[in-house]
């Protein structure tokens, strides 16, 4: 049995524990309302671009464009497929990183893909690590992305993407992270960014009462031409997604990582509180020992 002191000890030392992580709970509260908070003009800006562009695609600009021209909507055999997966560059963040990495392996597995026919664009260190400890070729590795990322911190890893693609480094490009859905709830995506179809723009496209709202209509005088326009609008659209999708995951990482130190300061609070009641049990019958063998040693000395 733990002696007094022992259980001394570790009631201190989680104590200690809970204040760190009762501090860390509130850093991540306050960072995911302020993502929160910042994300919401770049959302909305998100939103009126989509609709553009899926009212680009109901005016037929897209059917008989010249791909050569148009590298992103280009249709070739996908010898390689790249990967961009979003994962945090830490710990402490419960299931966060791990529920990305086993569905983005499961994708892998659907899609017949392995070392030699992928390309893995990492944002965030644990996934860059992931995969290079696996012997994949991890073409883009970008850590240290801030509490709330700018476009313009991103920038480079969009430009690179685009580049690696127009390149033919690889195929196709899937964006797999992280979903924020609420504080408590987070749920896996993948999206097929690239290449860009007619069908894939049509459904990435903002919802029905979003095209009400902003009264976009699918007539369209173009000039100087549709091949110049559509080199405009459709890498700006694809450097959207991506960055839209930073943000996302960046703010579920936030909810994951609130949600796991609540979680641990609640199991700091529950160990104390046992940690105390074998204290008090240990120190009763230290006590009844005591009074024990005082009370014997009055009977021997009558």
């Amino acid at each position: 049995m733990a002696s007094l002191q022992d259980i001394q000890r570790r009631i201190s030392s989680t104590k200690k524990t809970r204040q760190i992580t009762s501090a860390m709970q509130m850093v991540s509260t306050a960072k995911l309302s302020q993502i929160q908070r910042s994300g919401s003009g770049y959302h909305a800006y998100a939103s009126r671009l989509e609709v553009v562009v899926e009212h680009l695609v109901a005016a037929h600009l897209l059917d008989n464009v010249d791909a050569k021209h148009i590298p992103l909507i280009g249709q070739r055999d996908i010898k390689k497929t790249g990967i961009l997966v979003i994962t945090s560059d830490r710990g402490l963040v419960g299931s966060y990183n791990a529920n990305v990495i086993k569905q983005t392996n499961d994708l892998m597995k659907k899609l017949s893909l392995d070392t030699t026919n992928t390309v893995i664009l990492a944002v965030g260190g644990n996934g860059a690590d992931f995969y290079k400890k696996r012997g994949f070729n991890v073409a883009v590795e970008h850590r240290g992305v801030s509490d709330v990322p700018s476009f313009n911190e991103i920038r480079s890893v969009l430009k690179t993407v685009i580049d690696l693609y127009d390149a033919e480094v690889f195929d196709a490009l899937h964006v797999v992270y992280n979903h924020f859905v609420n504080r408590l709830t987070s749920e896996y995506r993948d999206v097929q960014l690239l290449p860009l179809t007619a069908d894939t723009l049509a459904r990435m496209g903002g919802n029905e009462a979003q095209k009400s709202e902003y009264n976009v209509h699918s007539v369209y005088e173009i000039e100087p031409d549709t091949n110049a326009v559509l080199n405009v609008v459709l890498p700006q659209f694809a450097q959207s997604l991506v960055y839209e999708a930073v943000l996302d995951a960046k703010t579920a990482e936030h909810a994951a990582s609130s949600t796991a130190m609540k979680s641990a300061t609640d199991s700091a609070d529950d160990l104390i509180s046992r940690l105390g009641l074998q204290y008090n049990r240990a120190r009763q019958a230290q006590i009844t020992t005591e009074i024990t063998e005082i009370t014997g040693g009055m009977v021997a000395l009558e």
